[in-house]
């Protein structure tokens, strides 16, 4: 059986040569790449100099291609997504009809609208065309421009959507990126670049994009590369040991934007339970933001604190809520969250004993590796909440709100709220433990292009924020007239 191939891209070359085997996460998938190591003096830019192409097109013209890139990733007319697609179903972590769901819905993010919003809302579109100007209290006449960079982006496997997002943003910044795939998702970012090739092989925006595979850790190879001379940025999503590893390269003149792991929560107020009508809303809410991408993504909920009381009528509120929120995640759509592929055997030890002990806990589900609703009977977390994973949460039930709040740390991702009225006495605290989201329950995977992310704004970071100051002795104090004391 012939094996497939991730081929790498460099600069709107696609390459198949030099072929070495790896295997994907899992172990489900052996696929076939180029040695980066043959390629490595290749990946980077070289001489800066070498981005001025990039200042040639306007805000529109970039716009343009991001729209005509749309048209060629509709998922029914791509050949190259649809292999991605087969492909990654062995070695994404989540199940066929959400990663293929994932795919179909990659050529709404170059809506011409959205990546305009997400400009405008953090960058601002005049300081990429050109030089923004102010004048200053002293008479400085003062001009900002955000410039493009050199970067290296190390994205997660856990959402096929991050690959093309990492593109986006490199284009409208005018920046050289190069990718380096997951080893759980090593095939989407290197279609995307594929189309790009096929539609403007000489485009300036495709011959600053290079998509590579290559085994993290390999301290020969990242020793070479991971050089100032080479990148200017490395942005990182990735788990704790990754993260770690990558620090270790960081220099004057090279900097990280890390995009670690999160834990995120939900908060469920006492109104949930004023009416059947809303604790059913609540519980669907709260099955949509365990369930997605069965809860692969660092916004799905965890732990759940419950304010229904901790005496034996608040118990019976909970007990009956998470069952409704387990009846609601067995029944979302199939391209959002489904059964497990594999259900963590470590973790489904943990729960299994939790059913032998009924006084502390309920356990509801899980016993088909389906996914399962923990109810605390104590004001307390299970003592592995950091292993809550596929499709498994733990209500908490609490008395009152601020109960909570210890438990919220710079961990704390996105925290879902309801109902909605609760939030004023919430998001100015929420943030002073660490959140770094607040969102509406039910809306935790619905990330937005034009909002922060983890607390800090990438777009702005990964530009390089230029000043020019115009100043002489008739606008501005010189500091070569000041007297002698």
């Amino acid at each position: 059986m012939s094996h497939p191939i991730a081929p790498m891209i460099i600069r709107g070359e696609v390459i198949t040569d030099n072929l070495i085997e790896v295997g994907g996460r899992g172990g489900d998938l052996t696929f076939l790449t180029p040695d980066a190591n043959r390629y490595i003096d290749r990946l980077p830019l070289g001489n800066p100099t070498r981005l001025a192409d990039l200042y040639k097109l306007s805000f529109d013209d970039i716009l343009d291609y991001a729209v005509a890139l749309g048209e060629r990733l509709a998922f029914s007319k791509n050949a190259y997504l649809q292999e991605a697609c087969e492909l990654s179903y062995l070695t994404a972590p989540t199940t066929p009809t959400i990663v293929k769901a994932s795919y179909m819905g990659l050529q709404n993010l170059l809506s011409r609208e959205v990546i305009t919003e997400m400009v405008e809302s953090s960058v601002g579109v005049n300081y990429l065309e050109g030089w923004v100007k102010q004048k200053l209290l002293d008479g400085t006449e003062l001009e900002v421009r955000c410039f493009g960079a050199r970067t290296l982006h190390i994205v997660a496997g856990n959402a096929v959507a991050l690959s093309l997002w990492t593109i986006i943003r490199n284009m409208v910044l005018r920046s050289d990126a190069i990718i380096k795939a997951p080893s759980n998702d090593p095939f989407t970012a290197a279609a995307i670049a594929r189309t790009m090739v096929d539609m403007a092989p000489d485009h300036p925006l495709t011959r600053h994009l290079s998509v590579a595979y290559w085994k993290g850790g390999d301290q020969a190879f990242e020793q070479r590369l991971y050089q100032p001379q080479n990148l200017e940025k490395i942005v990182a999503w990735g788990g704790f040991a990754s993260m770690k590893h990558v620090t270790q390269y960081i220099q004057p003149g090279l900097e990280l934007i890390s995009l670690d792991p999160k834990r995120s929560a939900s908060i469920i107020g006492k109104g949930t339970f004023e009416s059947e009508a809303s604790m059913r809303e609540a519980a669907v809410r709260l099955a949509s933001d365990i369930g997605a991408i069965n809860q692969k993504g660092c916004v799905c909920a965890r732990t759940i604190y419950v304010q229904s009381g901790t005496d034996e009528q608040g118990l019976e509120k909970l007990n009956t809520f998470g069952r409704y929120v387990y009846d609601a995640m067995l029944t979302l759509p199939n391209s959002i969250s489904t059964a497990p592929k594999r259900y963590d055997q470590n973790l489904k030890a943990h729960v299994d004993a939790l059913r032998l002990d009924d006084e502390w806990y309920k356990v509801i589900g899980g016993l088909a590796g389906e996914g399962a609703i923990i109810c605390s009977q104590i004001p307390e977390p299970v003592p592995f909440s950091t292993l809550l994973d596929d499709r498994t949460a733990n209500l908490v039930p609490v008395d009152e709100l601020n109960e909570m709040l210890d438990a919220v740390d710079a961990y704390t991702q996105t925290v879902g709220v309801y109902p909605e009225s609760i939030k004023d006495q919430l998001k100015d605290v929420l943030p002073l433990h660490g959140a770094q989201r607040i969102v509406s329950l039910g809306y935790a995977a619905a990330m937005k292009f034009a909002a922060p992310q983890d607390s800090i704004e990438p777009l702005r970071r990964m530009g390089k924020w230029i000043s020019n100051q115009i100043a002489s002795p008739e606008t501005t104090p010189a500091p070569w007239l000041r007297p002698s004391l």
